[in-house]
């Protein structure tokens, strides 16, 4: 394994003379020297993306290939996430749901919960919503909230489970309170069904911060149906953040809600 990390960890000359990394990214990259798991996968995250250090995705990925033949679950799941998205590799979605798969046997509910999306979208291996299923109500009840939210879809919607929109609105709020956004649009959206505008807005509030373009243009249509009950500024606020995207606004009816 030394071996292994002096190949990965070998620096051009000129890499000598830049400037030393922040202390807690120094720690990192030591504790991943000296093969902790946990930090070899956090060193790998570093090199896919980040302001201290060139981008390096192929060193990403053999730094979580060590940590996945460790049979560290987390290692296994960021290999899925490079095979799945291409990322030092090229893009192969079968290795990716082998990778999720080998995640999610090792415990890790990231893992069961990306091995679910592909599982639910035929992605990688054929559509299976049962499995699906299982994946996220496994992942949710262990505490995952992006799992709960997809759980929850699954009782509102009625897929392959009798419909139960009591437990999915209970299971929504888990999800918001766990910090997941999808969660907290999905729960904002019951709530406002249910008359509870107020508590509804506060929690499209916090998704504001980091929801995605799709999450975005469904709270603005959202938004603009709240009538006297409006809040312009968090109005703007999603309107400003679709803008930073490249994505113009609309409030235009939803035809498919986003998950």
């Amino acid at each position: 394994m030394k071996r292994v990390f002096r190949k990965i960890f070998s620096r051009p000359p000129e890499r000598e003379a830049a400037p030393p990394l922040p202390s807690h990214i120094e720690i990192i990259r030591e504790k991943a020297l000296k093969g902790h798991h946990l930090e070899i996968v956090q060193w790998g995250q570093i090199l896919l993306e980040s302001i201290y250090v060139p981008k390096d995705p192929v060193g990403a990925l053999e730094w979580f290939t060590i940590a996945a033949k460790a049979g560290f679950g987390p290692g296994h799941n960021m290999r899925g996430r490079c095979f799945q998205f291409g990322w030092g590799c090229e893009q192969d979605l079968q290795e990716a749901a082998r990778c999720y798969a080998a995640a999610a046997d090792a415990g890790d509910e990231w893992g069961r919960y990306n091995l679910g999306i592909l599982t639910m979208r035929g992605i990688g291996h054929p559509q299976d919503l049962p499995k699906a299923l299982n994946l996220f109500r496994t992942a949710a009840h262990n505490g995952h909230a992006k799992s709960m939210n997809l759980y929850a879809r699954f009782l509102e919607e009625g897929w392959v489970v009798p419909q139960d929109r009591a437990a999915a609105l209970d299971w929504y709020r888990k999800s918001a309170e766990g910090g997941d956004y999808r969660g907290q649009h999905n729960y904002a959206t019951a709530l406002v069904d249910a008359g509870q505008v107020d508590e509804a807005l506060g929690w499209w509030r916090k998704a504001v911060v980091d929801a995605t373009s799709d999450i975005l243009l469904a709270m603005n249509k959202k938004l603009a149906l709240l009538g006297n009950k409006r809040d312009p500024a968090l109005e703007t606020r999603v309107q400003d953040r679709l803008k930073e995207m490249g994505v113009p606004p609309s409030t235009e009816d939803a035809k498919v809600r986003p998950e």
